[in-house]
């Protein structure tokens, strides 16, 4: 259980990564003008930064508590704030009509939702 939980974790922490560098430092037109990011159209840049920088902790704290062995508590609690980060993501995507997009959102939710029950 423990090396499915790593790899989760990595994988869910790879996704968290590269959407954060993504929404912290490509241009906000660029990312309206990709396939997925015309969410980007009515939010500030400011919020969609802030976003990024959030999953960019949330990489972080998925991978680094566990791994140093300092405050591992954490890696539930950053897994359910992914959680809530998904959540959002799959409404604002429905309502786009990105019936698509949901559905990943949907299966990072649920790898989010293994990783925190299988590490309280």
């Amino acid at each position: 259980m423990n090396v499915a939980l790593w790899i989760a974790a990595v994988l869910l922490a790879a996704v968290a990564l590269t959407g954060g560098v993504l929404k912290s430092f490509v241009p906000k037109a660029r990312l309206a003008a990709q396939h997925g990011g015309e969410w980007v159209e009515g939010a500030s840049v400011g919020f969609v930064k802030g976003i990024g920088v959030l999953e960019i902790l949330a990489a972080v704290g998925l991978i680094a508590p566990r791994a140093v062995g300092v405050a591992p508590a954490m890696v539930p609690v950053t897994a359910l704030c992914w959680v809530l980060l998904m959540i959002g993501a799959m409404i604002t995507h429905g309502r786009l009509g990105q019936n698509k997009l949901v559905l990943v959102n949907l299966v990072y939710l649920a790898l989010a939702v293994f990783i925190a029950l299988g590490r309280v």
